[in-house]
């Protein structure tokens, strides 16, 4: 009597069943870039992005994959400077972001210190941008924390604040290598930023 030793036929996974979507972090993730890479090559048409219903981003591994090889050495190779940001200030953020991309510079973000402290041990940024006054954790104690961690003058830092009179000479003696009072322009910003790390 005729035995079917697979009594199943071989599984196939259906299609899109496979992990082939991927979010805004894994595709990151899987480039080696920084999320805000991803999203201004997203922007650019450079890499297809599909969206939720709840408006997040998904990227197709296949399409990454191409990215890659159209990449030759690689995507790494295509970005910028990267400049962590670190402020609760969700539009200083967004604005500072905005501006620095558009001179070629890739822009982590975080939104409290303790993000701040642990998007460093993540991956090093060639500059921090590094704002005062932020609830539970100082930009301070960051400061005094990073230079323990990654030593004075390691990364260059540039802090920011409302309060110029009191803390801009606070800033240097702390070991900050620029200030730049509240609210500050554009240009600022960015002759600042290109003085200490150009793009």
């Amino acid at each position: 009597m005729a035995q079917h030793d697979e009594p199943n036929p071989p599984r196939r996974r259906p299609q899109g069943a496979e992990p082939d979507w991927l979010t805004l972090g894994q595709a990151a993730k899987y480039l080696g870039v920084a999320q805000s890479t991803i999203r201004k090559w997203s922007d650019q048409r450079r890499l297809p992005a599909f969206y939720t219903p709840g408006g997040h981003r998904r990227y197709r591994k296949g399409d990454l994959d191409q990215f890659l090889e159209r990449s030759g050495a690689g995507a790494r190779s295509t970005e910028g400077r990267l400049v962590l940001i670190v402020d609760d200030d969700d539009r200083l953020r967004e604005f500072v972001r905005v501006n620095l991309e558009m001179e070629g510079y890739t822009v982590r973000e975080a939104a409290s210190a303790r993000e701040g402290l642990d998007a460093l041990e993540e991956q090093s940024p060639d500059l921090v941008l590094l704002d005062v006054m932020m609830p539970e954790m100082d930009g301070w104690e960051m400061l005094r924390q990073l230079h323990e961690r990654h030593g004075v003058g390691a990364i260059p830092v540039i802090v920011f604040s409302g309060k110029v009179e009191e803390e801009q000479g606070e800033a240097v003696s702390r070991g900050a290598q620029a200030f730049i009072g509240k609210p500050f322009s554009p240009q600022t910003l960015i002759e600042r930023t290109k003085a200490l790390l150009p793009a």
